[in-house]
């Protein structure tokens, strides 16, 4: 039987959970970056080439990102990729 829906297969309900806040605190980092730059959804599309519908999916957890997306999405916020997924917890500093 397959996962059930929202659930990643091979994960309990326990890591699930524990996935779904560290990307809540992904994406908070990243329309928080938004935000400091000033920038509207508008923007950030219009520089990735993309219509703003995408970059609203992305922020809603409607559509997730892949991490060459992401690495976009930083340059067009003029933020580090690192210094964002420290910015959430992802990753210890060095």
């Amino acid at each position: 039987m397959g996962a059930a829906f929202g659930q990643h297969p091979g994960m309990n309900n326990r890591e699930v959970q524990n996935f779904t806040q560290e990307y809540a605190a992904f994406l908070e980092a990243l329309i928080n970056a938004r935000k400091r730059q000033k920038l509207t959804q508008q923007a950030v599309a219009d520089s990735l080439g993309r219509p703003q519908s995408f970059v609203s999916k992305y922020e809603s957890g409607e559509r997730r990102l892949d991490v060459v997306e992401f690495c976009r999405i930083a340059r067009v916020l003029w933020e580090d990729p690192v210094q964002l997924l420290q910015e959430t917890g992802l990753i210890q500093r060095a």
